[in-house]
């Protein structure tokens, strides 16, 4: 089994604000790479409602490599992949929203139309509630929630389990 799991943080409620991201590489149902980057969002502007989620803040990322400094490291991770994202929708929105921001075309990364998400997976098993660190927490998978590295990391443990 070959994918990757992403998982981002963001600093607004924008979806073009990423300021965190961790990437799993699977090969052969196994952890093959871990990548994790601050991302110096636009503005380096935040939310405190934001903050008190992930607890990155402006100084974190004031020296921290913008989207479009680290595109084509994360390009060549996710390049015609299978993507799996916890809330895929949201994920798969601040990956656009992000490329859009920095007239990146998406297109380029062959990805599907619509990500594989370990929440509807896990919803339409019946797990109440389906949040990630809950479903983590019931399988025993150790997360530091809202640590993006950590999320994709429980995203891929998650999908290995469906």
């Amino acid at each position: 089994m070959n994918f990757t799991a992403i998982d981002f943080e963001t600093a607004t409620g924008q979806r073009n604000s990423a300021c965190a991201v961790g990437i799993v590489t699977v090969e052969n149902g196994q952890i093959a790479e871990e990548y994790y980057s601050l991302i110096q969002p636009p503005g380096n502007a935040y939310f405190g409602m934001n903050i008190a989620v992930h607890g990155i803040r402006p100084q974190d990322t004031a020296n921290a490599p913008s989207f479009g400094q680290l595109y084509p490291e994360i390009r060549q991770r996710l390049q015609r992949r299978t993507i799996v994202a916890h809330n895929e929708v949201f994920d798969r929105s601040v990956l656009r929203r992000t490329m859009e921001h920095y007239d990146l075309d998406y297109s380029e990364l062959g990805l599907a139309d619509r990500w594989e998400c370990t929440m509807r997976i896990y919803k339409a098993k019946g797990y109440l509630p389906y949040r990630l660190n809950s479903c983590c927490e019931r399988l025993g998978i150790p997360l530091k929630h809202h640590e993006a590295l950590s999320d994709a990391i429980g995203c891929a443990k998650l999908y290995l389990r469906r």
